[in-house]
């Protein structure tokens, strides 16, 4: 393993950081969830109608990977029925205001020629 001093990584191996930080983008889901929350905590059932399109698994997935990782917090209420409501930690604020937010002013600004330049390829190979 081999680190370099600022905490990223000279070679790309399993514990990199930018590993980590890329990873966070690689579940199709994950960000979608995060952006749903950005507004405040949610109880599941409305996230998912919310989200729209999301399977019941997915969203399993989605919210278990999410609170592993820190970005996201569980809250369960002792009420009848029982509650359960999802939120952003400070954490997951962090990079729903960061990166997120980046990649979507870059989507905004550039997703056009990003949609003609795979218009041209496709084209290119039909």
């Amino acid at each position: 393993m081999s680190r370099d001093t600022d905490g990223g990584c000279e070679d790309f191996v399993a514990d990199c950081r930018l590993r980590m930080g890329t990873d966070l983008f690689t579940h199709v889901w994950d960000p979608v969830v995060l952006a749903a929350l950005t507004d405040g905590p949610q109880r599941r059932r409305t996230l998912r109608a919310n989200i729209g399109g999301i399977s019941d698994k997915a969203l399993t997935e989605a919210l278990h990977r999410l609170t592993t990782n820190g970005l996201l917090e569980r809250r369960s209420y002792a009420e009848a029925p029982p509650r359960v409501d999802y939120a952003l930690t400070p954490l997951g604020r962090t990079f729903a205001d960061g990166p997120m937010r980046a990649l979507a002013e870059w989507i905004i600004r550039y997703g056009d020629e990003l949609f003609e330049a795979q218009e041209r390829m496709r084209s290119a190979y039909t």
